[in-house]
């Protein structure tokens, strides 16, 4: 034996009786986790006698308990925890046993609440259910007013039970009680909102259990566990011994569906099962088994009802006739229980009954008892046919009745639980019914009264007007006689006078027996409520509620910090104090906000708390990181609670918070810092936005260190940038992020932010502070704009400088703050001024012949001093006139030659145009542009202004009518065409050819700069001959020189100005007298100097980004001082270093070396590090992170030698060096962007903003490289050869570092590969397994699937069934020669591809594709996809970033169909998908999209249906809109919404192409929902209150509604929608849960395609409704039920309402037309893109017009603001026409024109238009 254990354990002697573990034969429970569970009976040692004992401390008498024993792990036990009744006593005295059923626990899986994770269940003889906390039992009279602490109050069944509860774990749970002579009780299981248990009753059985002992414990089954299938199964000793029910009952009752007959059914048993079928045993020794249904051989009466018969009678006897199915031998006829039944008139057996023949019997029922009685006969048989069952059951039943009176009493306990002495005058009451079951009349002889116990001495009553007295209980209403089969209510009524507990047992005395039932009670005194919370010090104290004066409160919190503080509830009353319950609790659990409650359980309804008891509840603030130097802020939440306590009342309970940020920096003496935050703003917009950097690499970089650098260096902004970088300013960035696109941590203090590259990864941005002093530009809607007018001047366009002068040079002045205004007031006595470069102001009263006007592109920089306005560019004048002076001379080339012209008889090629001789009709190159350095496009082009843009170039094209091309060098792959593909005429002169799709009309100018292998530099005086054997001839000048050497300065050659900037910024004079010299003498002390325009001299010791060497010829203007030297030209630079200065580049030997540079190269190799791309950083820190720094003097052979040791260096904008020895994830080959020349070295390229000119080590010492190396410096240095050959040969030694795969099983290596441009040659599966390890082997298993696997770049892994068109060979495995040559991550001695390169393998067993040099072929191939039901194939078109073909891409996907795109495109008339994975949509076709030459070139195969073609790069297949077709769903303005948004957009980069995109990507990452699980999400096409629910869309700046809004704390969707039917508006739309907001149409910059779990606040007033989201809205469109009048929109975002027009202006055309009132572009809207107020707005908004107008309800036309300027409005009434796409709105009129003119100021700071809120005009009515 391991252990003996004994439930009465006590001193008491061995004769005190009780406390035996029985449970009516069920067995003891474990939960397999070291606990035993059990109930005990009744027992007298009554230990604890009314003292409350919590359960963790155990009597050692464990009578009437429950029980949680330990299992030790010796086997042995000790008792963990107890629970016993409150009233254990009382029930000893009644012998009442808690434990007549087994404890059972119940499935955790399912009957678990937030409280309660484990739960048991017990009824006992008192028959009341328990239901218990398995964790916590509840020990003895621990609830309140000395009650049972268990999570739900006991059940109250009608008399004993001893079965086991059914439990049934499926569809929510239930458990069964089968109750002795009653129903069997169904409770539903369930959790309540604090979180606590509670089983409902939810259906009782139609038959009773039955009068005797025995009903068995409840069992369920089901089918594998499936819902629906569950069956709930008992056995009982009489009636139907077996009945099986629907587990789930229906309409308040359990559906009986099958039940059996069994003799000898054991009392307290269940049936088992297994194999499908059930077994019962009997006490007769059989064991019966139910499976399949069986046929019964005989066919006889059943049931026989005999109805109701007296007992001790017997009734008329009734004949039972049975049919024999089939030929049987019968071989018994038994009753199973003759008690109440007899049979006789049996036949002889055994016999034989033929299939057919009848057999009968007789019956009667002679009833002992009364109530309803059954019984089986069994007939048994033996059958030949083994498919009969061999016994037929007959049923019996009747109804026994008395012609005696016969008592029975329920319920047999009542309990009066926790009454609060003299609280009600009258106590409280309940009763008892007594029940006369027999036919006589029943008299009642007598009752006794015992307060000891149910067999106690008695007592007598008191006998009172009331009725009859025994302590605090009253008996009234007893009855002296129950007439027969009736009721009798007794009133029982308990009104103590004292606190205590209180019982009497009753014996009831009648002619028709004796019965007892019991009554209890406890009294209590009232409970006082006390409420407390923490004080927010820490010292500990408790702070008493006093009414919200002051309100509870945490104190300070800073930022990423939580606090939590308890809130306390104590029942303050007397010892003797009843219990304090929570009647109302209302937490702020879940709310929004830095204040709430941690769960909603603690403290929550329902609670009670005994006298002295206290519950607590925690609350928190917590504070969200913030940037610094923010200002703090109060948060607050409300707890709504009432309890018991008369005097407490209902309290809103007030918490608040005061959220503290981090103060750095220079601070006040308040602590608050002097540079508040301002905002995260974009870099690099254009060109830095802040001028001074005071470091760039400082790894201990924190906000607090920058601002007070800053600040002591005077400057009003800081701002800290990419983690380690400090810059200062005065004048504000132009434009203000998302706080979101600052994600980068400080490096010397990760809680702060440090700039950021965005939230897409697609820029850069800085954290931006100010002292208040800095000169924040107006932010305009869309970035910096032309401004048309500034005082007295008119804006005249974008102007070149004409060659060797000023366009305007009468006067001028410079500054750093310049701004329009500043410029125009200089200029004031002049009829022109100009601004150039950002900073320089032009006057003068004629413009210069030669000044030609120019595409307003290139006018691109910003003013110095307000960035909102375009101050020209380099060479480039923003040029404004005064108004009523004379004309602005044409654009150069447009002048007219008619008149020397011979006639033609149609369009030519023009053969000479400026400098430029016609070469032929020329193809674009193969992957580029033809000419790739510049170009322009324009609607009015010619060939003649073509030459005039690329004149500083060596050739120039034009191509597609509009479009003009320049460069120096022809890309490759351009060649003469054959095809006469030049067929297009200008777009500006139709009798001359201007290219074709994909042609170019090329031209060739007279000054040619470089041929191949000779170099030759060419100016109007002098010329220099050098070829590549180092001699040279020089002609004598005859004219003027580049001086090269003046001073201490040397000629470095001619220089551009910078990209952003002047290339020599530091310090500069202007003087009519300028000579090299004079300057040279200025700039002593500088690095570098350089002359320019004549009488300009340039100082600094760093050259800007972008400042190239060039060979262009744009050094020829004379010095102002000496017409004999060359003083640089226009935008261009004779450059000068000062000698002695530290140069790494090499300087060459030979006299005429510097002839062959014509610019800044990328330097192939320096020490051990080769050349491998053009690289961007990482997508959320640096490409290259382990070592880096940043000088001046910065070269890649200065950066070199730092990294030395890694296996990875990068330069990147200009200065900044970086090392490593892994790639940082994100970080990939680009294709544009390494443009900025060395710190160190000008003629070297050190990457560019976020690009690094990237170099790995090791692979430069490959013979390969050093023999091209080798050929390279040949041209320039003999000497240099021999150098090379050594390094070449030193590199044959053999290597032993890693090798190339090639040898892997099952398959076969194809060699170095390239990627495709602008895809992948896998595309499969990308990157399946971890890049650390990634090998040749690793990648193969993770692609076992597929045909090909590559691996690149060291770490990726690639896996495809095809080669992708456009990947190749490029090279073997030979180690010397391969391009695959970076060690794998996960294995270092074999070789993982290299940047755009792969190790490509193909499987040996696949014959899926087939691999070539070139290309594979898809099994099936691919074809264009003829289209849907309404959309059809048109052809193969041209594409361009320049002009986009079609307006709007909604959707990339990487698992793009044409399907899925004609889907998307369901509200467009045009769809296009191009590039594979993107999806573009367009009501028109841009002028530029054309029909591609060839059908062949959309050859990119879609990704999600290979079968299909998807466009390629530039190409779209384009599918049109069928007339079959039904109308779009949505109107124009969701298309204008769609492509306006970019500036939320998602990024799509592609080859050297980037576009904003506002579709919505496949694999969006949904935001965390804040619903609750009954809150409801609006579903499309949803209606309520005649309202139908559009969508989610995104709230905008300005407000996406913009009639009227309106916020409350009971804000309902319906009563949105009240308020905007009330304000004469059919859209309306809630958000943030509280705010409602109204309008008729939705703004352009919003879009109702928005994710639906954007939309996640639950309303204010009906926490079951959505509205809307932080930022998002939901949309409700009011139906027609609703009578929304139109009326006139009063402003669409930034253009306010102006008036209504005419039409037309009394002007006409030249062709005597009326001249329209409005002179910009426009269209019409059609059947498939009806047009709406707010579409227009966006076109002319996008269109960059400042009026935007409508006219007969589908017709938009922009204009200027001019146009209306001197114009008188019309009454608004001729706007009469509703629009066809918005009926709620007018879109002008019959030859009227409603106008809207971009006003800035028209929207208030925080997005509000100030129109909102106005009331709408009159009612007009609409147009017939």
């Amino acid at each position: 034996m391991v252990e003996q254990f004994t439930t009465e354990g006590g001193k008491e002697p061995n004769t005190t009786p009780g406390g035996g573990v029985w449970m009516s034969g069920g067995g003891l429970a474990t939960d397999n986790k070291g606990s035993m569970y059990f109930a005990t009976g009744n027992g007298y040692a009554s230990q604890l006698h009314g003292t409350p004992v919590p359960g963790r401390q155990p009597p050692t008498s464990l009578e009437e308990a429950a029980v949680n024993m330990k299992i030790n792990d010796d086997g042995s036990l000790s008792v963990a925890d107890f629970f016993m009744p409150w009233e254990k006593e009382q029930l000893d005295g009644a012998d009442k046993d808690l434990g007549t059923t087994p404890l059972e626990l119940l499935p955790p899986d399912v009957f678990k609440c937030a409280n309660v994770k484990r739960m048991g269940v017990v009824t006992g003889k008192s028959g009341k259910t328990y239901m218990w906390n398995l964790d916590n039992l509840g020990g003895y009279q621990m609830g309140a007013n000395k009650l049972d602490a268990i999570p739900q109050a006991p059940i109250q069944n009608e008399n004993s039970v001893y079965a086991g509860a059914g439990v049934y774990p499926l569809e929510g749970g239930y458990i069964y009680i089968n109750v002795i002579q009653y129903q069997t009780h169904v409770f539903k299981f369930s959790c309540d909102a604090n979180g606590n248990p509670a089983f409902t009753k939810v259906a009782d059985s139609p038959e009773k259990a039955a009068y005797v002992l025995g009903v068995g414990h409840g069992t369920t089954t089901s089918l594998n566990g499936q819902a629906g299938t569950g069956l709930y199964w008992m056995t009982d000793v009489d009636g139907f011994n077996l009945r099986i029910y629907n587990a789930v009952p229906q309409g308040g009752s359990l559906q009986l569906i099958k039940s059996a007959n069994i003799p000898g059914v054991t009392k307290f048993s269940r049936p088992v099962f297994g194999d499908g079928r059930a077994y019962v045993g009997t006490t007769q020794g059989l064991l019966y088994a139910f499976g399949s249904p069986v046929n019964l051989p005989l066919t006889c009466t059943s049931p026989v009802d005999f109805g109701k018969v007296l007992i001790n009678k017997t009734s008329t006897p009734i004949t039972v006739q049975c049919q024999a199915n089939v030929y049987t031998q019968l071989t018994s006829i038994t009753l199973k229980n003759p008690k109440n039944f007899q049979i006789s008139g049996l036949p002889n057996m055994p016999i034989d009954v033929p299939a057919g023949q009848n057999i009968s019997f007789k019956a009667v029922f002679a009833p002992v008892a009364p109530g309803p009685l059954s019984v089986d006969v069994a007939i048994g048989t033996s059958n030949a046919d083994t498919k009969y069952a061999s016994n037929t059951p007959v049923s019996l039943k009747g109804i026994g009745s008395s012609d005696k009176p016969l008592l029975s009493v329920n319920p047999n306990l009542v309990s009066f639980n926790g009454v609060i002495v003299g609280q009600s005058q009258d106590g409280e009451t309940s009763s008892v019914i007594f029940t006369n079951q027999g036919d006589g009349l029943l008299t009642v002889q007598g009752l006794d009264y015992s307060v000891v116990s149910e067999t106690g001495a008695l007592v007598t009553p008191n006998k009172t007007a009331n009725g009859v007295q025994v302590g605090p209980f009253t008996f009234s209403n007893i009855p002296t006689t129950i007439a027969g089969n009736s009721d009798a209510i007794v009133n029982i009524n308990f009104n103590p006078k004292a606190t205590g507990n209180y019982a009497v047992y009753i014996h009831v005395r009648t002619d028709g027996g004796t019965k007892i039932f019991d009554v209890v009670g406890t009294a209590s005194s009232s409970p006082k409520a006390l409420l407390e919370f923490q004080a927010a010090d820490g010292s500990g104290r408790w702070i008493p509620y006093t009414n919200n004066s002051p309100p509870f409160t945490f104190g300070s919190v800073y930022e990423q910090q939580t606090k939590v503080l308890k809130m306390r509830l104590t029942n303050n009353g007397s010892a003797s104090a009843g219990s304090l319950s929570v009647t109302v609790s209302k937490p702020p659990f879940g709310v929004p906000g830095i204040v709430g409650a941690q769960n909603g359980a603690d403290l929550g309804e329902g609670t009670t708390l005994a006298a002295g008891e206290s519950a607590t509840a925690n609350l928190f603030c917590s504070v969200p990181m913030s940037q610094v130097n923010i200002d703090s802020y109060n948060g607050s939440a409300t707890w709504v609670m009432n309890t018991g306590d008369p005097n407490f009342g209902k309290q809103f309970i007030q918490f608040t918070c005061t959220a503290i940020a981090e103060q750095v920096g220079p601070l006040y003496a308040n602590g608050s810092a002097v540079y508040r935050y301002n905002g995260c703003y974009k870099e690099n917009n254009p060109g830095r936005q802040l001028k001074t950097q005071l470091w760039g690499q400082d790894p201990a970089t924190t906000n607090n260190k920058c601002l007070n650098a800053c600040a002591a260096a005077g400057w009003a902004i800081a701002a800290t940038e990419y983690e380690t970088e400090c810059w200062c300013g005065n004048n504000f960035p132009i434009a203000l992020a998302n706080e979101t696109d600052c994600n980068y941590r400080c490096a010397g203090n990760q809680s702060q932010t440090c700039g950021g590259n965005g939230y897409f990864h697609d820029g850069s941005f800085m954290s931006l502070f100010t002292n208040g002093k800095g000169k924040p530009p107006t932010i305009s809607a869309g970035g910096p704009v032309v401004v048309k007018s500034v005082g007295p001047y008119n804006y005249t366009g974008c102007f070149m400088e004409p060659a060797g002068a000023r366009a305007l040079g009468s006067d001028k002045t410079a500054s750093d703050e310049m701004t329009l205004e500043t410029c125009a007031s200089y200029c004031s006595a002049y009829t022109y001024f100009g601004i150039e470069y950002a900073s320089e102001c032009y006057c003068g009263n004629t413009l210069a012949s030669g000044a030609a006007k120019t595409t307003e592109d290139q006018c691109s920089m910003t003013c110095g001093g307000n960035q909102t306005q375009i101050c020209g560019a380099g060479n480039r004048l923003t040029t404004y006139k005064r108004i009523n002076n004379d004309p602005v001379p044409p654009p150069s080339g447009t002048s007219t030659t008619s008149s020397t012209a011979t006639a033609t008889s149609g369009p030519i090629a023009v053969p000479k145009a400026g400098k430029f001789t016609y070469q032929g009709c020329y193809t674009e190159g193969t992957n580029t542009r033809a000419l790739a350095d510049v170009n322009t496009a324009t609607n009015s082009m010619t060939v003649e202004q073509c030459a005039s843009f690329c004149s500083a170039y060596t050739y120039m094209a034009v191509e597609y009518s509009s479009e003009c091309y320049c460069g120096n060098t022809i890309g490759a792959g351009a060649v003469l065409a054959t095809d006469n593909g030049c067929t297009m005429t200008c777009s500006g002169n139709s009798s001359e050819y201007c290219g074709g799709p994909n042609r170019l009309n090329f031209y060739k100018g007279t000054q040619a700069s470089t041929t191949s292998g000779t170099s030759t530099t060419t100016s109007s005086t002098s010329t220099t001959s050098t070829t590549s054997t180092g001699t040279s001839t020089t002609t004598t000048p005859t004219g003027p020189t580049a001086v090269p050497l003046a001073g201490s300065y040397a000629y470095q050659g001619c220089y551009s100005e910078g990209t952003n900037g002047r290339a020599l910024g530091a310090k500069y004079t202007v003087s009519g007298t300028m000579t090299v010299e004079q300057c040279a003498t200025f700039c002593n002390g500088y690095t570098y100097m350089g002359v320019e325009y004549s009488s300009e001299c340039y100082c600094d010791n760093t050259i800007a980004a972008g400042s190239v060497l060039v060979t262009d010829g744009g050094c020829s203007m004379t010095c102002g001082g000496n017409q004999k030297e060359l003083c640089g030209g226009p935008n261009r630079l004779n450059f000068y270093k000062k000698s002695g200065s530290s140069s790494s580049s090499t300087t060459s030997t030979s006299s005429t070396s510097a002839a062959s540079t014509t610019g800044p190269v990328i330097v192939p190799s320096s020490g051990t590090f080769s050349y491998k791309g053009c690289y961007s950083e990482g997508t959320n820190g640096r490409a290259l992170s382990d070592k880096n720094t940043a000088a001046q003097s910065m070269t890649v052979e200065v950066c070199a030698t730092f990294c030395k040791g890694y296996a990875y260096m990068g330069v990147e904008y200009s200065t900044e060096c970086f090392c490593g020895n892994t790639i940082n994830a994100g970080s990939a080959l680009a294709t544009s962007g390494c443009t900025m020349t060395c710190g160190g070295n000008p003629r070297q390229l050190c990457g560019g903003p976020n690009r690094l000119n990237f170099y790995a080590a090791g692979a430069a010492s490959s013979s390969k490289t050093s023999t091209t190396t080798s050929q390279t410096s040949t041209t320039s240095k003999t000497t240099s050869t021999s150098t090379s050959t050594s390094t070449s040969t030193t590199s044959t030694a053999v290597s032993t570092g890693p090798v190339t795969v090639s040898n892997l099983a099952g398959y076969k290596y194809l060699g170095c590969y390239n990627e495709v441009a602008g895809g992948r040659a896998l595309s499969d599966l990308q990157n399946p397994i971890p890049a650390s390890t990634v090998s040749v082997e690793s990648c193969s298993k993770a692609c076992a699937q597929y045909n090909y696997f590559g691996v690149e770049y060291s770490g990726e892994c690639y896996c495809g069934n095809k080669i992708n068109t456009g990947s190749a060979l490029v090279s073997g495995n030979d180690p010397s020669t391969t391009q695959c040559n970076m060690r794998c991550n996960g294995n270092s001695t074999e070789y993982c591809g290299g940047p755009n390169r792969l190790n490509m393998y193909q499987k040996t067993s696949s014959a899926s594709a087939t691999t070539s040099s070139t290309t594979t072929s898809p099994t099936t191939s691919p074809s264009a996809y003829p289209g849907n039901v309404n959309y059809a194939y048109t052809a193969c078109y041209t594409d361009s970033t320049a002009s986009r073909t079609l307006s709007d891409l909604v959707l990339a996907d990487n698992a793009m169909t044409i399907d899925k795109c004609l889907t998307a495109c369901n509200a467009y008339t045009y769809a296009a998908v191009e590039y594979g994975q993107e999806c573009w949509c367009g009501n028109t076709i841009a002028a530029t999209g054309k029909k591609a030459p060839q059908e062949s070139d959309c050859n990119f195969q879609c990704p999600g249906n290979p079968s299909q073609f998807c466009g390629a790069g530039d190409r779209m297949s384009l599918y049109t809109r069928k007339a079959s077709a039904p109308k779009a769903k949505f109107a124009a303005a969701q298309a204008a919404a769609t492509s306006t948004a970019a500036k939320t957009s998602t990024t799509q980069t592609r080859s050297s192409t980037t576009k904003s995109s506002t579709a919505t990507s496949s694999t969006t990452t949904s935001s965390t929902s804040k619903t609750s699980s009954t809150t409801v999400q609006p579903t499309a096409s949803q209606t309520l209150n005649s309202y139908t629910y559009l969508g989610c869309a995104n709230q905008t700046s300005p407000y996406a509604l913009a009639g009227f809004s309106t916020q409350s704390t009971t804000t309902t969707t319906s009563s949105c929608q009240k308020f905007c039917a009330s304000k004469n508006y059919g859209l309306a739309g809630t958000t943030n849960g509280n705010t409602c907001f109204c309008g008729n149409g939705l703004q352009s910059f919003s879009s109702l395609k928005q994710p639906s779990t954007k939309c996640n606040e639950p309303c204010a007033g009906n926490t079951t409704e959505i509205c809307g989201g932080q930022g998002y809205l939901s949309v409700w469109n009011a139906t027609s039920a609703i009578n929304i009048p139109p009326t006139t929109a009063k402003q669409v975002g930034y253009y306010p309402l102006k008036g209504c027009y005419n039409s037309t202006t009394p002007s006409t055309t030249k062709s005597g037309k009326p001249q329209s009132l409005l002179s910009g572009s426009g269209f019409t809207a059609g059947p498939l893109s009806p047009l709406d107020v707010e579409a227009c707005v966006s076109y002319c908004s996008i269109k960059d017009f400042a009026v935007a107008g409508l006219e007969a309800g589908n017709k938009c036309i922009c204009g200027m603001a001019k146009d209306v300027a001197n114009v008188q409005d019309e009454a608004l009434g001729g706007c009469n026409t509703l629009c066809t796409g918005n009926k709620r709105e007018f879109c002008g009129g019959k030859e009227k024109t409603l106008v809207y003119a971009f006003d800035q100021g028209s929207v208030d700071g925080n997005g509000k238009p100030k129109s909102m809120g106005q009331s709408n005009e009159a009612v007009i009515k609409p147009a017939a």
